[in-house]
């Protein structure tokens, strides 16, 4: 189970999770990890898209706390009925909602954590992260790590 923040302005026309952008560059992550993303279930912890305008634009907004408390019971409905192996959350927001808000992707990324009623869970970057770095070279070494991180998957798809 892959766990984002929010839907995003495409996300949101489309109602769908992870299909403008930044779930283009998870779609090539993922398979460049060699996990099929037909075999993970996709959401979001947040349901609805928080915007502001800017101009014709409507530009995410970071979720207040009261969102997260209030779409959480519906994440914790789809936890229940998928009954994931594994949850990776994608960035900051999913992992502060599934392992506390003291979670940092910088010191946890990557490695399994572990949360009482919960499956295995690992954090990593959320791909619209990726999308904002500049210098290719600091591009090149955090996606190597973001699949890398998704790679850690693959044993829990063959179970």
């Amino acid at each position: 189970m892959l766990v984002g923040e929010q839907p995003g302005d495409e996300e949101d026309k489309q109602g769908l999770p992870f299909v403008g952008p930044a779930g283009r560059l998870l779609d090539q992550a993922l398979a460049e990890a060699g996990v099929e993303r037909r075999l993970v279930y996709v959401t979001n912890a947040v349901k609805h898209f928080n915007w502001e305008p800017r101009g014709k634009r409507r530009i995410h907004k970071t979720p207040a706390q009261k969102e997260l408390a209030a779409c959480y019971p519906w994440l914790e409905g789809e936890i229940a009925a998928v009954r994931p192996r594994l949850i990776i959350c994608l960035g900051a927001t999913a992992a502060k909602v599934l392992l506390g808000a003291a979670a940092r992707i910088t010191q946890i990324r990557g490695s399994v954590q572990r949360r009482a009623a919960l499956p295995d869970i690992v954090a990593t970057f959320h791909p619209s992260y990726l999308l904002r770095l500049k210098d290719e070279s600091e591009y090149a070494t955090t996606y190597g790590q973001f699949v890398g991180d998704l790679r850690i998957a693959l044993p829990y798809l063959r179970q």
